[in-house]
């Protein structure tokens, strides 16, 4: 019987994972099909768990903190960060969340930082943004958010300035802005203050080069885009369902 494993979101025709998991499948002679769950509300997922056929599910935006509550248990990094991206379905379809981003963004992470950066700032506040922080939590780098509609912990892109940018040689876009086919798009961060000692990792994959990341490049910044993060905590997926 052919194992179905998918992804659950919103607006999701461009998959990185439905053509990963496919060519996976395909290469490795695997009699699984990876398929595309779009939802427009997060209340349809009741329909789709009635499928015993599904074995396990990525879970990407919008839907990473509202899925929480379908869920019979939560791993306890997933609990941690708050935020779920694997779902294992258990044998009697009992349903387990998990986080697999923290680990694909530390792991693709380490090769671009070194001891000198020990702040970050975040770009953004959502489900992808929780993993983020907990996986710098991790690596001893301080964290700020930077949200549109700031708590009393965040800061606004307009109090951005020569002396935070210069403080924070980390930076990290979380938000979709710069996602195909908006490409031009970008966060409004003052980018005439960046250095050759700063590092923009751009979670976007699509396009491989944003225009937040060419901003960084013409500074002479160290960047790079989503893609190797995906592919490490697809396998990390991989891995959850099948232990």
């Amino acid at each position: 019987m052919t194992k179905i494993y998918g992804l659950l979101g919103k607006d999701i025709g461009y998959s990185f994972s439905r053509n990963y998991f496919s060519e996976k499948f395909e290469k490795e002679s695997l009699d699984c099909q990876y398929n595309n769950f779009d939802l427009k509300q997060i209340e349809g997922f009741t329909k789709i768990i009635k499928n015993s056929d599904i074995k396990g599910l990525n879970v990407t935006i919008p839907y990473k903190e509202e899925v929480i509550s379908y869920l019979d248990h939560l791993d306890p990094v997933a609990k941690e960060i708050g935020a779920v991206n694997v779902i294992k379905f258990n044998k009697n379809q009992q349903l387990t969340g998990y986080n697999s981003d923290h680990y694909g963004f530390t792991e693709s992470l380490k090769p671009l930082v070194n001891k000198t950066i020990k702040k970050a700032l975040i770009l953004g506040t959502g489900g992808a943004s929780k993993a983020i922080a907990y996986a710098l939590n991790q690596l001893n780098i301080q964290y700020t958010f930077v949200s549109r509609n700031p708590d009393f912990e965040e800061l606004s892109y307009s109090t951005l300035d020569e002396d935070i940018i210069q403080e924070y040689k980390l930076i990290i876009n979380c938000t979709p802005l710069g996602t195909h086919p908006n490409v031009d798009s970008y966060p409004d961060i003052p980018y005439e203050y960046l250095t050759k000692f700063h590092v923009l990792y751009d979670l976007i994959y699509n396009p491989s080069q944003t225009t937040f990341m060419k901003k960084g490049i013409e500074k002479g910044a160290k960047t790079t885009n989503g893609l190797k993060m995906l592919v490490l905590q697809a396998e990390k997926s991989w891995e959850i369902w099948n232990k």
